[in-house]
């Protein structure tokens, strides 16, 4: 029973992240297409993954997701999942949820992008989650260095970010 009490009291006393400000809106049209996987908090569906891209393909009312890796190395094989995106009412579609598999949802926050849609820094509210995508494979340090600065301003720790391997070039 102690435990129990000690358990709930761990739960109700955990700081609850600040709110976490997403951009004014998103043109999922030009949102759509191949971005590479610049950096990322690691997480475990993404163990092992080099090379990482996701494309996304815009439907009636969600957006398909179509993630890629190679597995182990960047000549390693290739692994993908397929999943949905569907817009939050309300946010102009700068916060999706995203779902590879029922009844599991994650949350995609849109936190900064580029006028022109060639870099986005993505994370999940819970701090848990962030990427740093990029049109190409590379990324310009000045502009790592810019959204990795918002998201430590955010409440990311960015000292757990790493690079994603992305010596496979262009595909």
């Amino acid at each position: 029973m102690g435990l129990l009490v000690l358990g709930a009291a761990y739960l109700v006393f955990q700081p609850t992240p600040a709110p976490l400000p997403t951009v004014s809106s998103v043109d999922l049209q030009r949102y759509a297409g191949k971005w590479y996987e610049i950096s990322l908090i690691p997480n475990r569906f993404e163990k092992g993954c080099h090379c990482t891209t996701a494309e996304y393909v815009p439907k009636e009312d969600y957006v398909e997701v179509r993630n890629s890796c190679r597995k182990g190395s960047a000549n390693g094989k290739l692994d993908g999942a397929v999943g949905k995106a569907f817009p939050v009412e309300g946010s102009n579609n700068a916060k999706l949820r995203v779902q590879f598999f029922w009844p599991f949802r994650g949350d995609y926050w849109i936190l900064d992008l580029a006028d022109d849609y060639s870099h986005a820094l993505v994370g999940s509210p819970d701090r848990n989650f962030l990427w740093i995508l990029a049109r190409k494979p590379q990324l310009d340090p000045v502009i790592y260095a810019r959204l990795s600065q918002k998201a430590q301003e955010l409440g990311f720790d960015v000292r757990r970010l790493v690079h994603n391997d992305q010596s496979c070039g262009e595909r």
